[in-house]
């Protein structure tokens, strides 16, 4: 099976050496035979430049050859003897230079000399397209625009495509690889495993849509068991010509003879989704009905190739109201067919039963792309999507109407298939311990999807695409295959002294961290675990009876071991602003300790400290603050260091912060963020505002053990965003207004966001100004001012009458 890799970039942007990733396609079972280069003008027009006819005359030793002049753009003209009937003096004409290496129609190369013609010298060719591979036309030279300048390249005018070609040597179980996007599905989950995470883009048909109901063709599928579902539409006022040259180029890098624009497109969906479809000419289609219904046996058909057919009983046709006109899966009949005087089309989209369409093809000796893919096994909840994206292919490059609804015959859905993976039937089969979640992650990869999880093992559903995972060993063969077979390890002899860590391992992730931070401009502190039991006085949700008391402490001020990382990096900032250093920012990878009752607890955590402007003074730059929106920024680039990215966003609770934001994944807390109280600060004399992230670092190494990565849609409809700004009391929260906002109108809200704090003496005593920015989205509509306003009037007045709040 050919594979291009422009066609497969398509679905996956990827820009590694076209060796390196057939080596990742051979390690994932799709081997890759052999990598072969492709050009759609073979040659690439090398050596074939612009020249222009000067001089034009009757050779003198034949009647049927000329003798020309021809400027190249390079200096003295050349003489070139001419055989076409159309050269004249003044044309813009391609030549092929001497040393040029052209090909005939056979793809055999011969290489332009300098040579005498009935006793006149040549010193090139003036082409005609099909010398040149631009056409098929024989009848005379290409003669070119006027306007063109001699000795232009020619590859310089005509688009040529270069391509790279994959042989892959497809084992008959691997149906969900028959097609470029499937490839790239594969592909993917190997990029995955290498953790390079590349978007997968599938070709959207969410454009279509039924222009109107006037070409209606019933459908009677007799035999509903091989054919399981059965889907069409009809597409009125198109027009059959040849294709446009990227689409040609697309089918002819993997072998294809181009035909025409529409049966073009029903093989360019083919090899792009794996599914295959037929177009009947709509005006062939008696009493405008489809049947399908097992032949007469003994009955006569005419297949496209023209070869008159005897049908067995058992044959599976496509029929009309009067005769058949395909049979299923297979071959369609010469008389239904596409032609050049076609102007409507029914376009079929069929799961056939896979047994029922390999007896046919073997039956009657054919081996189509078709049969291919249906003998194998396609994915039967693709054949809607596929027929509405060949539908609006068809009209892009044929024009015409959709002019009926889509038939969709599938009366019995099939369900997606259960297994249960027992986890030591995973390490009996491979020899090796899989981690869980490694597991996991590969099955997630594969589409494959985890029911439940128990301590024996876990049950999956089987993406319905496949058709070759029915048994526990199969999925367990998935997960080997992306696994990697070179990574499992040689025998425990060869491996007693070579040590092992994960990527996971906490001082790698660390020294990563920390990297990063100092490429932000921060700076690593190392700080005492013993710190003094005073500071406790500062935070009312740190208890004393949770103190790690040290038995003969040095003295008062280190008698207790820390609970927080916050006071020893508060001190670290005091020490700094006295010696005149007051543009800070600090990191600590650190731990801190708890006593529950008898039970002692370490927790490790990463703090980030940020105080005093961005940069120093300069005379280019304006001195700018440090402000929560350069903490968070720098959080969540830490946070997508780490490959976490399923994050939200709630008010903090703790009374630290005077504001503040938890960034959570699902129910974990990963990282507090806020503006440190002015209580706290003054505790230790400093009188500049201090940003503290606290990232829970035992909770981010839990998630990042789990390594799930999930995809979501990306919403078709735009956000819309709304501020007010709030005069309220000092006592009054950001957390307030957000659960105030949330429990009266969520329907729409997607997220709120203090975006500035105003506490001035312009201000009446005890207040402060709030500005909070609340965003909309609505996943199936594009909202309107009036909704928006709606809602906001709800917020106005719920904050008027629960936090007595006014609009400034």
């Amino acid at each position: 099976m050919k594979i291009s890799y422009n066609w497969l970039k398509q679905f996956i942007k990827l820009d590694w050496e076209a060796d390196k990733t057939a080596a990742l396609l051979t390690d994932l079972g799709l081997e890759v035979e052999g990598v072969t280069s492709f050009q759609s003008v073979k040659g690439g027009l090398k050596g074939v430049v612009v020249g222009e006819v000067l001089s034009c005359e009757k050779h003198p030793n034949a009647d049927r050859l000329k003798v020309t002049k021809v400027n190249l753009g390079n200096g003295e003209p050349v003489q070139i003897v001419c055989g076409a009937p159309n050269v004249a003096a003044g044309q813009k004409v391609p030549v092929a230079t001497v040393g040029t290496t052209l090909y005939d129609d056979k793809g055999e190369a011969w290489k332009i000399k300098k040579s005498k013609i009935r006793g006149e010298e040549s010193f090139g060719m003036i082409c005609a397209e099909d010398e040149l591979g631009l056409g098929k036309s024989h009848d005379g030279i290409m003669v070119l625009d006027q306007k063109l300048t001699p000795g232009t390249p020619l590859s310089a005018l005509y688009q040529v495509e270069d391509d790279i070609v994959f042989e892959i040597g497809l084992t008959p179980n691997r149906a969900d690889a028959m097609s470029h996007f499937g490839v790239a599905r594969d592909l993917r989950a190997g990029l995955l495993r290498k953790e390079i995470s590349i978007e997968m883009i599938t070709p959207s048909a969410s454009s279509f849509r039924v222009d109107n109901r006037t070409q209606r063709i019933d459908v009677d599928v007799q035999d509903k068991v091989l054919a399981p579902r059965y889907a069409g539409v009809t597409i009125s006022g198109l027009r059959v010509m040849p294709s446009p040259q990227w689409l040609q180029n697309r089918l002819k890098a993997i072998g294809i003879t181009p035909k025409n624009n529409v049966v073009d497109a029903t093989n360019y969906v083919l090899h792009e989704l794996g599914q295959p479809l037929h177009a009947f000419d709509l005006a062939k289609i008696a009493g405008q009905k489809i049947i399908v219904k097992k032949a007469e046996a003994g009955s006569r058909f005419v297949t496209l190739d023209g070869v008159d057919r005897e049908l067995h009983e058992e044959d599976l046709m496509i029929c009309d109201a009067e005769k058949p006109m395909c049979i299923a899966g297979v071959f369609g009949g010469e008389h239904s067919g596409v032609s050049q005087s076609t102007t409507g089309i029914f376009l079929e989209s069929a799961y056939f039963n896979p047994v029922s369409v390999r007896k046919s093809a073997k039956r009657h000796g054919l081996n189509t792309d078709a049969s291919f893919r249906f003998e194998r096994g396609i994915d039967i909840k693709n054949v809607e999507y596929a027929l509405r994206r060949a539908a609006l292919l068809i009209q892009e490059v044929a024009g015409g109407e959709i002019t009926s609804d889509v038939v969709d015959m599938y009366p019995k859905k099939f369900e997606d298939f259960q297994v249960f993976l027992y986890y030591d039937k995973i390490n009996k089969l491979i020899g090796q311990n899989l981690p869980e979640e490694t597991v996991k992650s590969i099955l997630s990869s594969l589409d494959i999807k985890v029911n439940n999880v128990t301590e024996a093992g876990m049950g999956l559903t089987i993406p319905s695409y496949r058709v070759d995972v029915q048994r526990e060993a199969d999925v367990i063969e998935e997960i080997l295959r992306v696994y990697g077979y070179n990574n499992i390890k040689p025998g425990e002899k060869l491996n007693a002294s070579v040590s092992y860590s994960s990527r996971f391992e906490d001082y790698k992730i660390q020294n990563k961290i920390a990297e990063l931070l100092v490429a932000q401009g921060c700076y690593e502190i190392m700080a005492n675990s013993l710190t003094s039991p005073k500071y406790n006085e500062l935070s009312q949700d740190i208890k004393d009876e949770n103190n790690v008391r040290m038995l003969n402490p040095l003295s008062n001020d280190l008698s207790i071991m820390r609970r927080t990382l916050l006071f020893s990096g508060l001190e670290a900032i005091a020490y700094n602003i006295n010696r005149k250093r007051s543009n800070l920012k600090l990191f600590e990878f650190g731990k801190s300790y708890h006593q529950f009752g008898e039970k002692r607890e370490e927790h490790k955590s990463l703090a980030l400290f940020l105080t005093g402007n961005r940069n120093e003074e300069n005379w280019k730059i304006p001195v700018t603050p440090t402000d929560f929106f350069q903490a968070k920024g720098i959080v969540q680039i830490v946070l997508e260091r780490l490959g976490i990215k399923d994050i939200t966003y709630s008010p903090v609770q703790s009374d630290i912060f005077s504001e503040g934001i938890a960034l959570t994944a699902g129910s974990v807390v990963l990282v507090s963020l806020g503006i440190v109280r002015q209580h706290i600060l003054k505790a230790f004399d400093i009188k500049q505002q201090v940003i503290y992230a606290d990232f829970r670092w035992d909770h981010i190494l839990q998630h990042l053990n789990t390594d799930n990565i999930k995809y979501d849609e990306i919403p078709r409809f735009p956000e819309v965003r709304r501020d007010f700004a709030l005069l309220i009391d000092n006592g009054i929260r950001f957390s307030d207004i957000y659960e105030t906002a949330r429990k009266t109108d969520h329907s729409l809200l997607k997220d709120i966001n203090l975006f500035d704090v105003y506490e001035g003496d312009k201000l009446p005593d005890g207040k402060k100004s709030y500005a909070v920015s609340f965003t909309f989205q609505d996943k199936n509509k594009t909202l309107t001012d009036k909704q928006i306003d709606r809602i906001m009037e709800k917020y106005r007045e719920a904050f008027e009458s629960k936090l007595k709040a006014e609009l400034r």
